[in-house]
């Protein structure tokens, strides 16, 4: 199991930047995809970017293609998730996760194992 914890959540007004990080307890090899998802009060946990550990691979929801990057840093192991351009409508609960896939990663709640406790995004208009 791996255990994992994100950082860097907070709030912005709307056009401006956040970085969000995250912190795996231990080594994640290239048979995981990590990913970061979002909830909204009410409404069921979606799937916002994952990247293929160690690789290249990346996979982003269209709503926010353009404006988030998702990487890890190999060094610390960090995924970390740059968002710019923030609207209002990007306020939610951010979650990191980890999974084995061995095809392509992608951004399916049910397909992560691990998750973290998530930490909050809010974006003012």
């Amino acid at each position: 199991e791996v255990q994992l914890v994100e950082s860097g959540g907070g709030s912005v007004q709307a056009g401006g930047s956040l970085r969000l990080s995250c912190q795996p307890n231990k080594y994640i090899g290239s048979s995981y995809c990590m990913g970061w998802f979002r909830q909204f009060p009410g409404k069921e946990r979606e799937g916002v970017a994952a990247i293929r550990s160690r690789g290249m691979n990346t996979s982003y929801a269209d709503s926010v293609k353009g404006r988030f990057t998702i990487s890890q840093d190999n060094a610390e192991d960090t995924l970390n998730l740059q968002m710019n351009s923030l609207k209002a409508e990007d306020t939610a609960m951010y979650y990191c996760a980890a999974g084995i896939f061995y095809g392509r990663c992608s951004t399916l709640v049910r397909e992560f194992r691990d998750w973290g406790q998530g930490t909050q995004v809010t974006v003012s208009s």
